[in-house]
């Protein structure tokens, strides 16, 4: 059985109003010289049978995360 881990996340010229609050928050909650959060997703998938990784790669560019504003890197773990 393998393991494919595909993470997604904004692309960096993408605002990120979810990371700005993050942010915030741990400032007030006394984490001091935080620059910047970005917030992304994760996606487990676990696979019984043969990998096609060019098949991974299209359904992790087109359906796990939006091309126009996301960027995902995709990793098989064995």
């Amino acid at each position: 059985m393998a393991r494919v881990v595909v993470d997604v996340s904004l692309k960096p010229e993408i605002l990120d109003p979810q990371g700005r609050a993050v942010q915030g928050a741990l400032g007030r909650l006394g984490l001091t010289g935080v620059t910047s959060v970005r917030q992304g997703k994760q996606f487990v998938i676990e696979i019984d049978g043969v990998l096609d990784e060019q098949k991974l790669h299209e359904l992790a560019g087109n359906l796990l995360s939006n091309p126009v504003i996301e960027n995902y890197t995709l990793r098989i773990e064995a």
